[in-house]
């Protein structure tokens, strides 16, 4: 159980803005890959770690590689781009264009990843923070692999509670074998900023305020 809920508009508000930014990051893929990318709808939950690694397990039974980046500004924390480990050199040959030999596909694996990951988390996270109005900065990527709840376990502590604001969305790339997910982790402090932040931005755009914000605070 979470410490902290958003409201029904608050999640929609966030939900949209996601759906944005994550467009926006598979124009970026589509234009790297020469490929159209299918988007579902995305679904945002505030959960523990122990939780977002079951629902990641429900979906993928297999190992998982992510590429993380911290994040900081007026909210901070970390951004995981997460898909199959029997997925990652087929989106190597994908983003170099099957070009390239096997032994150099396998080569430059980790840096094809991280830069991919790289293209997609910045283009997620820099349209949620414009459209908040709160600069972030982003670190250099970092690639990492093992079981979903291996990925979350070796995060270090993200709040007394271990929260995550996962955002499952999953993304396929028409003609290749290729799907993921894109989750953050947040300690408390940013949750609720950025709890703050969705309410500042319904009022703006709705005129709005969201009912029942502060009950909703555990």
């Amino acid at each position: 159980m979470s410490g902290i809920e958003l409201t029904e508009l608050e999640q929609d508000a966030l939900t949209e803005i996601v759906n944005i930014g994550v467009s926006r990051a598979a124009a970026s893929l589509r234009k790297m890959v020469g490929k159209q990318v299918l988007l579902s709808v995305p679904a945002v939950e505030i959960v523990t770690r122990e939780r977002a690694a079951s629902l990641l397990g429900q979906r993928e039974s297999n190992d998982l590689v992510a590429v993380r980046q911290s994040f900081a500004g007026a909210f901070s924390g970390r951004a995981m781009l997460i898909f199959p480990e029997d997925n990652s050199l087929e989106l190597v040959r994908a983003v170099t264009g099957d070009e390239m030999s096997p032994e150099d596909v396998v080569a430059i694996e980790d840096e094809a990843l991280a830069e991919t990951g790289n293209v997609i988390l910045n283009g997620c996270l820099a349209t949620m923070a414009n459209m908040l109005r709160r600069p972030l900065t982003m670190s250099i990527p970092v690639v990492c692999r093992g079981p979903g709840r291996d990925l979350f376990e070796c995060e270090p502590d993200s709040g007394e509670e271990g929260l995550v604001l996962f955002l499952y969305i999953n993304f396929s790339v028409r003609e290749r074998d290729l799907r993921g997910y894109i989750a953050m982790m947040m300690d408390m402090p940013s949750l609720t900023t950025l709890k703050d932040l969705l309410g500042q931005f319904i009022v703006e755009v709705v005129g709005e305020a969201p009912a029942g914000g502060d009950e909703a605070l555990g």
